[in-house]
């Protein structure tokens, strides 16, 4: 009889989520650790092992499940490793899916964060029912998934979808995490706000509210909470990166023309601050044949559910090898 529950794990740079999963896409049981906690790879897994492993004891799955899934930066699905973890405190590549397929004694599968969080949108989101979309995910980066006929896109080497690395600045750009310049996630991620701030900060010279705070230490949040209050320069700051977004997704389109964008992390909770001028750029650079045809959502997942959920979709595939 098929086992009735998957493990799925996000492993951020940050923190490390995982939930039991059932097949309906419940979240049984959840809870998270810190990902950068430990100087070596072994006692993350460790650590991993004993927290999943008292939540297995906890909701009476022990033998019950059927794989992990997991959902990682820069995992490759087709090795099931780590290959070059810039956010991550340890060396690579990594054998992930070996590692912890060993620990747990469980089949395990693993695969890009953003693109097992397409998998969560797909399955269980504003996605359900598309076949053929992309998913954008601003985090402290930006990630995307892209499925094309209702397949997940990986390439020949496991590595493709980068698209918050498409260079956006040709000339002068920002330097990126990646090592090189002007990409987007450079502009419009969490990170990218909090840069725009600054710059705006030096090089303008009216009021604004942000200029209460440590200028090294403004979030994207605090640029949030001043364009709630009506502060026109934190309001300019999600217009500029809006607008920066609305050209990338133009030009998406023009390769895999997606009936949607979803749009996921968040950014997305700065509401229509930073949606309008996405669309409004969309709509401006999108190429004649394509207007009017693509929708760009939110996300319908929580977020700290649908990566987990898209990576325990994993889980289940491993059923069917």
């Amino acid at each position: 009889m098929a086992k009735p529950y998957v493990i799925g794990i996000d492993m951020g740079g940050t923190n490390t989520a995982f939930g039991i999963v059932d097949a309906r896409g419940n979240v049984i049981a959840s809870s998270s650790i810190k990902t950068a906690k430990h100087a070596k790879i072994e006692d993350y897994i460790d650590e991993l092992y004993d927290e999943i492993s008292r939540m297995i004891a906890a909701n009476e799955a022990e033998g019950k499940i059927n794989g992990i899934g997991i959902g990682a930066p820069n995992a490759n699905y087709f090795t099931g490793t780590i290959e070059d973890g810039v956010n991550l405190p340890w060396p690579t590549p990594i054998p992930l899916a070996d590692m912890i397929s060993e620990k747990f004694g469980i089949p395990c599968v693993i695969t890009n964060d953003a693109n097992a969080a397409a998998i969560g949108e797909m399955t269980y989101g504003a996605a359900r029912g598309l076949k053929d979309f992309i998913m954008i995910t601003l985090g402290t980066g930006v990630g995307s998934g892209i499925v094309i006929n209702g397949q997940m896109v990986y390439g020949h080497d496991g590595f493709a979808g980068e698209l918050g690395h498409v260079i956006m600045k040709r000339h002068n750009g920002r330097t990126c995490g990646c090592g090189r310049t002007g990409c987007l996630e450079a502009y419009c991620s969490a990170t990218g706000v909090a840069r725009t701030a600054r710059e705006f900060l030096e090089i303008r010279e009216d009021d604004s509210l942000l200029r209460d705070y440590d200028i090294d230490s403004i979030t994207s949040k605090d640029v949030y909470d001043c364009a709630v209050k009506g502060d026109k320069l934190a309001q300019d700051i999600f217009e500029y990166t809006g607008n920066i977004l609305g050209e990338a997704l133009a030009d998406f389109t023009t390769f895999s023309s997606p009936e949607a964008f979803v749009i996921f992390g968040g950014l997305t909770k700065s509401g229509e601050y930073i949606m309008r001028p996405i669309r409004e750029s969309y709509e401006k650079n999108v190429m004649g044949v394509f207007k009017g045809k693509t929708k760009i959502l939110i996300s319908e997942l929580k977020e700290s559910d649908a990566a987990v959920l898209g990576a325990s979709a994993l889980g289940w595939e491993i059923k069917e090898d």
